[in-house]
């Protein structure tokens, strides 16, 4: 499933999502409801006047993914509805401010598709899988339908697309899988930013990788990093110096309830932070799946 995130106006390249390339069986449906937290200091364009800002999301999220053949190999299409929560405080030309909204977020719509190692099956037919090496890749777009005031400098929503492309490798060894996955975010224009500013951000480029081992019980549990770099903005042709260059480590421990359902903790935090966002994350996540022969 796709990784319930803050917002869709946030750097995704700061994900983890471990397991994102496994083999399913096609024809599946699945239901994802999740809440996740966000707490701490969020950085803005040197070009405004903001500084010590600390933030507090809180984020429901509607997550619908369904597994599909392409040519032959397994994938996925999802999407994720958000809603939050955002509280916060920072200094505006050093004079205190507050900002407390509640909301929509941009949705986002993710394709991902398998090309080696992981056969389109039937339910019937994955009792026999065994996983070795797969490779696959995504594409994730998030719509700038979200909240937005371009008065404000937080808002939920981005007021702008984004578009996130990713080849993932999973390579499994008995009960351990090791994942990589390089990723590149690419950003249209704000046309709209803080009082009519056009805001232009450079793409992202970003690494997660994460140790994933396989319980009998059918729990899994997985160490997650990532690294990401990049997303220099320019605000009105003006170069800020902004670029990041950041590492987060968390970890995921999913256990199922019973066929149908399982349960999702995940937490991360970030650990080398040079420009951009420094947030602890927590979330718990429900996922209900059916069809496919289930």
């Amino acid at each position: 499933m796709l990784t319930l995130s803050v917002s869709a106006s946030g750097a995704r390249a700061q994900e983890m999502e471990p397991r994102a390339y496994v083999n399913t069986p096609i024809g599946m449906n699945f239901l994802l409801l999740g809440v996740v937290h966000t707490d701490g200091n969020v950085a803005f364009d040197p070009a405004l006047p903001i500084t010590d800002a600390k933030l507090r999301t809180t984020s429901g999220s509607l997550g619908l993914a369904h597994t599909l053949d392409v040519a032959g190999q397994s994938g996925k299409l999802a999407l994720v509805l958000p809603y939050t929560h955002l509280r916060g405080h920072a200094l505006y030309q050093g004079d205190p401010v507050e900002r407390d909204v509640t909301s929509f977020g941009d949705p986002l719509i993710r394709f991902s598709a398998n090309f080696h190692g992981a056969p389109a099956l039937s339910l019937k037919e994955f009792a026999g899988y065994r996983q070795d090496l797969i490779i696959g890749g995504s594409v994730l777009v998030a719509a700038p339908l979200g909240q937005y005031n371009p008065g404000r400098v937080v808002n939920i929503g981005g007021n702008r697309w984004f578009v996130k492309t990713e080849l993932g490798i999973s390579k499994a060894w008995d009960r351990w899988t090791l994942e990589i996955a390089p990723g590149v975010t690419f950003f249209s224009d704000n046309d709209d930013f803080f009082g009519g500013k056009k805001r232009s951000q450079d793409p992202f480029y970003s690494v997660q990788s994460h140790l994933v081992y396989s319980f009998p019980s059918g729990v899994w549990a997985a160490l997650n990093a990532t690294w990401y770099s990049g997303g220099r903005t320019t605000i009105n042709g003006v170069l800020n110096n902004d670029l990041q260059n950041n590492t987060r480590v968390g970890a995921t421990l999913v256990f199922p309830i019973d066929r149908y359902n399982s349960v999702r903790i995940q937490a991360s935090t970030g650990v080398a932070t040079r420009t951009g966002s420094d947030l602890d994350f927590y979330g718990v996540a429900w996922q209900y799946r059916w069809g496919g022969g289930l």
